[in-house]
Order: C-alpha cells, then structure tokens, then sequence
C-alpha cells in the first residue's frame, strides 16, 4: 500500500471533516457527532457520516492569509479552514474559534455564512480567530484506486466540546437529521439496519471505538503520523477484498468486496 498522491490516477476533490467528541451525558464511553446524508445528495446519500464537505476556493484564500502564523502548509491549512466552516455550517457549531462566541452569536455567524458561503467574513463582521490548535489531525482518505464515479481526498480531524450540554440542528439543504453516538453504538446500530455506513466510516469508528475518552484518541492521533490512505482491491480466500493500510491506527483494516458500501 502506497501513500504516494502524485501517481497516475483520478485527482480527489479535497474536503474536509471534524469528528466532534463529547461527554456521555450519562457516563460511559464518549460520544461522537454523526450526520444522515440527504438521499438526493450524489455523494453517500442517505449515509451516516460525519459532518464536513469540500475546500472551497475562499478556504484557500484564507489559508494564503493564516498559515504562517498558525505553523502549518498552506494546503493544510485550507482543509482545516473547511472543517471548522463546514462544521459551522452543517452543525452550528462553532469550533476551532475564539472570540466572544455565545449560542446567539453562533446562530447569527452560521447565517451569514449561509449567505456567502465563505468564513473570512464571518471572522471580521464577529471579530473572531481561528483557533486551529483545537482541532487535531486524524487520518486522511483517498480512495482513487477505487471504481466509484466521484472521488474525495478527505482529510479528518478530531474536536472535543466537553460538555454535552450545546444544541445542534441540521442544514436541511444536505443532512436529514444529525446525532449524538458512541462509536460503538453507531456499528451496532448500523449491524441492525437503522443506519448505513460507507467503508471509511465504518473503519473510522471502529478505530474510534477503541478509545474511552477524546484524551486516548487524541494521543493515538499525535503518536501515529498521518498517511494518505488509499483503499486497495485485494484477492484472498478467492474472493476479492476491500482493504487498507495495516499499520495506520485501525484495528480491522478489510472488507469483503461484496458487503462494502461505497457511497
């Protein structure tokens, strides 16, 4: 397995994703936010996944402006700035800034980054930073060996709120409903039949699911280097498997082909 990107092969289209931990409400393991993908949406439709979507060109832009302060490659930078706008976005969450952030203020900066779609305005009209050492790089997916008609390069990233206690709602326009989960309750759930996963979703919250608390799984996140992961088509036994990268974090790292969903 490869994690070289400049190969022959389809260029991914570059997103971005927060997975957003929080306490358990009632104790136990913690839990993570998970969104139900509109059915008419052309990518993982009617899928659970976790909150995120494209770069934007204004991501880049503002990245160009950042970067340097905040330590990181402009690139690298643009896929954060997506993650904390997409999250605000989707969820009205307000991650990964800092300023005078309020529920109000929250409500009021996510519609008018309903109306231009970009966050260096919100930034200046609330007087809010980036705050990037919030969130922390996770894994990176980029499945362009695969036969599937759109391609995403998505790079995930972990979040934590703490405290259970902040309302979420849902952008109707690409979500049906969003939700609170373990990592472990989401698998059951989905080995029931009230949710369907893709195959980086479900490897993500298996890997999610070994963890107790956001402090494990942010130490996992910093111990282990971040890779492009590229699924690979694999025979074994006869029978053709979906399969990745053995020593990136992930504690079940093959799918038999024929039960993989692939959005």
């Amino acid at each position: 397995m490869t994690s070289d990107i400049t190969d022959s092969g389809p260029q991914g289209i570059p997103a971005a994703t927060i997975i957003i931990f929080r306490n358990a409400p009632e104790g136990g393991a913690p839990e993570v936010l998970m969104t139900v993908r509109s059915r008419n949406m052309t990518f993982a439709g009617g899928m659970a996944v976790f909150p995120g979507g494209r770069v934007d060109p204004a991501d880049f832009a503002l990245a160009g402006t950042i970067a340097e302060q905040h330590g990181l490659a402009a690139d690298e930078a643009a896929h954060q700035i997506a993650a904390v706008r997409e999250t605000l976005e989707e969820t009205g969450l307000a991650l990964g800034l800092s300023g005078n952030i309020s529920a109000e203020t929250a409500a009021a900066a996510r519609a008018m980054l309903a109306e231009n779609g970009a966050l260096a305005p919100v930034l200046d009209a609330f007087g809010w930073r980036l705050d990037l050492a919030q969130i922390t790089p996770f894994a990176r997916w980029f499945p362009k060996n695969e036969n599937i008609p759109r391609v995403y390069d998505t790079r995930f990233y972990l979040a934590d709120l703490g405290t259970g206690a902040v309302d979420v709602s849902i952008d109707a326009s690409e979500n049906t409903h969003l939700f609170w989960t373990s990592a472990q309750g989401a698998l059951d759930a989905a080995e029931r039949g009230d949710i369907k996963l893709i195959f980086p979703t479900r490897r993500n919250l298996e890997r999610l699911a070994l963890f107790a608390s956001f402090a494990e799984a942010k130490a996992q996140a910093e111990a282990i280097p971040v890779r492009t992961i590229m699924p690979q088509i694999v025979e074994q036994d006869g029978k053709p498997w979906l399969t990745i990268l053995a020593d990136a974090g992930y504690p079940v790292t093959g799918e038999l082909l024929e039960t993989v969903a692939r959005g």
